[in-house]
């Protein structure tokens, strides 16, 4: 099949599909200015006046520890849910754990989960998650303070704030709004949601996952509003030996889905975000640390960690006090809101463009050894949750570029040769666009690239 709109009707949707990006443009623009530093900090304070919310801590109490801080974040999504006339659907998702070296004795997990079911397509799923659990020196200290200011109750702020700002829209896919617990302690909370997700049919294309997005002073010496991290796996976790040859003779170790995400917040950034730009790093996580993604790239799942560039670690898993003229501790004075703002107008931004695009192009395939001209293929959606399908975008970039560098609307087909361009010295993606002219992530072709059906 190779669809193609000609003459005056294709003139006609060519200028009804830019009118429409514009709107979809100006959309954006707006939903970051609905961002409010001023509610960023009072929940991030709230969750700050939990005490600790150290796995391990008080679950009975209304006012201090893991309980109290869960329960509230549930009831923070249900407030904003009566606000949307139901929009959302809070859930709880858990496990127990024991045995580990962090957790030795039986101990529930409990993750917050909200979701705001898409109109079309509400098993293509995209995510933002932050922490709700917190701990200082000694892993295992579950009754001292532990504020957890920046590490992560800005995160968790930023996951309420989107839900917030977005839940006053519809979108095309759904997005999910999470808390997880466990982190600190063996990221057991994402571990239990992506198993859930799995069981559930749940389709995730991508999870953005905030951990430590209020910090901008490093301890570095450097203080910087302007920049931010995002981590991504090369290839993926799940790769099989047969995917593994593959990619060896056709490229790809820097294009696995989650590296494609890592690009597409990047370029959120750049048109929509005054004043912050991404820098993406090439590695799943910062040396020998870990974070709530991790457990999603391991079930197959795209994600990436977004934080900030310049971490002070005087301010992190650290226990409140004062030594030698240094003050130590995750406090309230050490996060900077505006810049979590910005932080998280980057996420609502790139959620808002995944959730909003149609379908992720499937079964994406590349042709032209040996000759002049590239071949990409890929199969056309069906039904329901194509109904805002426009028609795609073929991307191609030097082997040695970070980003996408060139592209082309193709129209509503299902292959494309680009002429005169030839294979060897290039990669190559493809992207959906949507009626409002939303685009999904550039998909690069074969199992290395895949985001699933």
């Amino acid at each position: 099949m190779n669809v193609k709109n000609t003459g005056l009707i294709g003139g006609a949707l060519l200028c009804l599909a830019l009118a429409s990006a514009a709107t979809a443009e100006d959309l954006r623009h707006q939903l970051v200015a609905d961002v409010s530093a001023e509610r960023i900090e009072a929940d991030i304070r709230k969750l700050v006046g939990f005490g600790t919310r150290h796995t391990l801590s008080d679950t009975e109490s209304d006012t201090r520890g893991i309980g109290a801080a869960r329960r509230w974040i549930a009831d923070e999504y249900q407030r904003i849910s009566r606000e949307c006339g139901g929009c959302l659907e809070v859930i709880t998702v858990s496990g127990v754990v024991s045995g580990e070296d962090r957790i030795p004795e039986p101990t529930e997990v409990v993750s917050v989960v909200a979701i705001q079911r898409g109109t079309l397509d509400p098993d293509r799923m995209v995510m933002m998650s932050g922490d709700i659990d917190s701990r200082v020196s000694d892993s295992m200290d579950s009754t001292s303070d532990s504020p957890g200011a920046n590490d992560n109750a800005s995160g968790m702020a930023g996951a309420i704030e989107a839900a917030r700002v977005l839940s006053k829209h519809k979108f095309a896919g759904t997005i999910v709004y999470a808390g997880l617990s466990g982190e600190e302690q063996g990221l057991f909370g994402g571990r239990f949601v992506a198993e859930h997700a799995l069981k559930e049919g749940w389709r995730i294309k991508a999870v953005l996952n905030n951990d430590m997005i209020g910090n901008i002073t490093g301890i570095n010496g450097v203080t910087d509003n302007t920049t931010a991290r995002v981590f991504s796996e090369g290839t993926r976790y799940v790769e099989t030996e047969e995917e593994a040859r593959i990619r060896r003779y056709s490229g790809g170790e820097v294009d696995s889905p989650s590296r494609n995400i890592a690009r597409y917040v990047d370029r959120m950034a750049d048109e929509f975000v005054p004043n912050l730009d991404v820098m993406m790093i090439y590695r799943l996580d910062r040396f020998g640390r870990g974070g709530h993604h991790r457990p999603f790239n391991e079930a197959g799942i795209p994600g990436v960690r977004i934080m900030e560039t310049n971490e002070h670690y005087n301010r992190q898993h650290q226990t409140l006090r004062s030594e030698g003229g240094i003050e130590y501790g995750d406090v309230i004075d050490g996060v900077n809101f505006d810049y979590a703002r910005k932080m998280t107008a980057l996420n609502i931004v790139s959620l808002a463009g995944m959730a909003s695009a149609p379908p992720f192009p499937a079964n994406v395939t590349i042709e032209g050894a040996v000759q002049p001209s590239t071949t990409l293929s890929w199969t056309l959606p069906e039904g329901k949750a194509a109904e805002n399908l426009a028609g795609y975008k073929v991307y191609w970039r030097l082997t040695t570029d970070a980003q996408w560098t060139w592209s082309r609307d193709v129209g509503l087909v299902d292959t494309y040769t680009l002429e005169n361009v030839v294979i060897d010295n290039y990669l190559f993606g493809v992207a959906s666009v949507s009626n409002e002219g939303y685009e999904s992530p550039v998909v690069f072709p074969g199992p290395t690239g895949s985001f699933g059906e």
